[in-house]
């Protein structure tokens, strides 16, 4: 028998059966890795995820995960409910890519609403509520309504509801080219409709739509009386997206938006539940408050059809309040943002990672999915926050540069094009009059004022800042990069799916590694020059 240094040659053919003599996996398993009496409070950065057995293409890898518990999201991604991240705009494109996006709610309660709206009328399979007109409406005012809603496309009834005798339709070609505003549209509305049946199944009427090449099908009842309506670019939607996060019944685009806990919020809330919500996140820094506890009970009590998600927590006893309360999701995260200094200035919080796993371990007891809020910088930490237990991610800097975000687009004293980009604990978000309308009360109307709990502050003290980050494209590219790197990341590991990710860590079959400092400048780039390309 060959030897190398005294020790024995064994056959190859045996090193599986060899590997079994060793007690433990390589590694270390996801509760000795997060033992804080032993290593401290962890950051993405402070570990890596062992590699597994590839045995399947990563094409094959499912993101689907709840981000409630009753709605699950195609792809696990999230974005911020801040001012300089998400209104509608990248609301609608989240959730056609598989997303969910939280619009901000440093507005108007009536502007957060038509921002709503305006996500729900996005894609639809049957519109209930179409946007009617009169015969007598003006082609002005049809052009308006227009410009107000995003799309072109009205039916005409006898008294201008949904209900009534319908008499034609108004599209964009019909306007284009009509001069006279004065004009009614009763003078351009085509009158030649293919129309279907009421009780008329989805698949039916995609099927009369497409034979009959118009852009609007609307559905009647017998006596001609309009009832609800499909869209052709509805058609065209389903094709390019096909994991847009929809109803089931619908098929409209999910939407959530963020509230704060103030008396007010609940008139807020109607609003915005009128509009068609259906998920609501209760916004503090932190939520184990009385103030969102009884927002909680409200809320489930109010409308016991949705979803309504608290936070942000990172602890067991912070979730436990809320849990109790009766939310649907949570909200982890305190002081982690790319553009938050709560840990500097209030000496409150804790290091992300170990936050999401403690939090995360609790919730899953009952059934209540966990976003992992904050300190998201790239694909690499996504696979980490999502390994440590949460069902989805929440994004603000890492989309705050895309086309679809609210921020303004400027070139930088160094000359590369950047978007402006701001803490909701920043002192231009909290002085921000946009909430109260301009009015002298507006800092107590304020989503930045509310969410640190500084409504009635003389003295404002920053937990944010303010700045630029770098344009990063679109939506439409960049969170497909997002759920490719995922993706291979997940295939790394040897995980078919983000549920068995999750099972695995919690059995002790994932391995993970502590990285020392010297570790993470290895794993970094070390190169005198280079250009960083994130994807093609």
């Amino acid at each position: 028998m060959a030897q190398i240094n005294g020790s024995k040659i064994l056959d190859h053919k045996s090193a599986l059966e060899v590997l079994k003599e060793y007690k433990t996996l390589d590694g270390l398993d996801l509760h000795e890795l997060m033992d804080t009496v032993k290593h401290g409070g962890l950051t993405y950065n402070d570990f890596l995820v062992l590699p597994g057995y590839i045995g399947f293409p990563a094409s094959e890898v499912s993101l689907d995960s709840h981000i409630t518990k009753r709605i699950t999201l195609k792809s696990p991604f999230v974005s911020s409910p801040m001012d300089t991240v998400t209104e509608h705009e990248m609301a609608i494109h989240m959730a056609l890519q598989g997303g969910l996006g939280v619009i901000h709610h440093n507005c108007s309660p009536d502007e957060q609403a038509d921002m709503v709206r305006k996500v729900k009328r996005y894609e639809n399979g049957f519109i209930l509520d179409p946007v009617v007109i009169t015969r007598t409406t003006t082609v002005g005012e049809a052009r308006a309504l227009k410009e107000k809603w995003g799309f072109g496309g009205f039916p005409v009834t006898e008294d201008g509801k949904l209900g009534s005798k319908l008499l034609g339709i108004v599209t964009n070609r019909d306007l284009q080219f009509e001069d006279d505003d004065s004009a009614t549209v009763a003078d351009v509305m085509v009158t030649d409709l293919v129309t279907a049946p009421d009780g008329v199944t989805l698949a039916e009427a995609n099927k009369i739509l497409a034979k009959s090449k118009k852009g609007k099908l609307p559905i009647v009842d017998k006596a001609q009386n309009l009832v609800s309506m499909i869209s052709r670019s509805d058609l065209t939607k389903n094709q390019h997206f096909p994991l847009a996060s929809k109803l089931p019944d619908s098929k409209q685009l999910l939407c959530a938006a963020a509230i704060g806990t103030r008396p007010e919020d609940k008139l807020r809330l109607k609003k915005l539940v009128d509009a068609g919500l259906d998920v609501v996140i209760l916004d503090s820094s932190q939520g184990n408050s009385m103030y969102q506890i009884e927002m909680i009970k409200w809320c489930k009590n109010e409308f016991p059809g949705l979803d309504v998600i608290g936070g942000n927590v990172v602890t067991r006893e912070q979730a436990a309040a809320l849990i109790e309360a009766g939310v649907d999701g949570l909200r982890i995260g305190m002081g982690s943002g790319s553009a938050c200094i709560t840990q500097e200035v209030m000496a409150v919080g804790r290091p992300q990672a170990a936050a999401v796993y403690a939090v995360s371990a609790f919730a899953a007891r009952f059934g209540v999915p966990c976003i992992a809020d904050g300190g998201v910088q790239n694909v690499g930490h996504i696979v980490k926050g999502l390994a440590l237990g949460a069902s989805t991610v929440m994004m603000g800097g890492l989309l705050a540069g895309t086309t679809e975000s609210p921020g303004t687009s400027f070139v930088s004293r160094e000359g590369k094009l950047v978007k402006a980009y701001r803490g909701m604990g920043s002192i231009d978000a909290m002085q921000d009059k946009k909430a109260g309308m301009g009015g002298k009360d507006s800092q107590k109307s304020n989503a930045g004022t509310a969410r640190y709990f500084s409504e009635g502050d003389s003295v404002l003290v920053a937990q944010g800042v303010s700045g630029a980050v770098a344009h990063r494209g679109s939506i439409n590219k960049f969170i497909p990069y997002l759920a490719a790197g995922l993706k291979h990341s997940m295939q790394d590991c040897g995980m078919r799916s983000l549920e068995e990710l999750h099972t695995c860590a919690s059995n002790s079959t994932l391995r993970f590694e502590i990285r020392t400092a010297s570790a993470q400048l290895e794993g970094n780039v070390n190169m005198e020059s280079y250009e960083k390309k994130l994807f093609a």
